[in-house]
């Protein structure tokens, strides 16, 4: 579950960067409550997750899906431009995500194993 919370709450980061953008510094009224609502959202579940997830690990994945989205969507509708060595480098940026996160599985599966070895002393 953390992990779903992670990645949704990366997602928001995209959704808050892109409506930051269209709020032209905050004077737009509704990308600026967008912006408002999807950080909070965002840093909630960033923060809840980083109850299940090593910070680092949680934080280099939350901003590393946020990035890619972002760019991805700005590609998307024109408002940036996506050329291939761009694309190079987001893909390499889904495979650190990607990296890290199977990473983190085997740690969290070798502390439950170490746990399922040495069982606690109960007196």
């Amino acid at each position: 579950m953390a992990w779903i919370v992670l990645v949704v709450a990366g997602l928001l980061e995209a959704v808050w960067a892109t409506a930051l953008s269209a709020s032209a510094g905050l004077t737009q009224p509704v990308p600026s409550a967008v912006f408002a609502v999807a950080t909070v959202l965002s840093v909630v579940g960033l923060g809840w997750s980083m109850r299940h997830i090593p910070t680092a690990t949680a934080y280099a994945i939350w901003t590393g899906i946020g990035a890619v989205v972002t760019v991805v969507y700005a590609a998307a509708t024109g408002a940036e431009h996506l050329t291939a060595l761009r694309g190079l480098f987001l893909v390499g940026i889904i495979g650190c995500v990607v990296g890290l996160k199977k990473t983190s599985d085997d740690e969290q599966q070798a502390v439950a194993e170490e746990l399922v070895e040495e069982p606690m002393d109960v007196d």
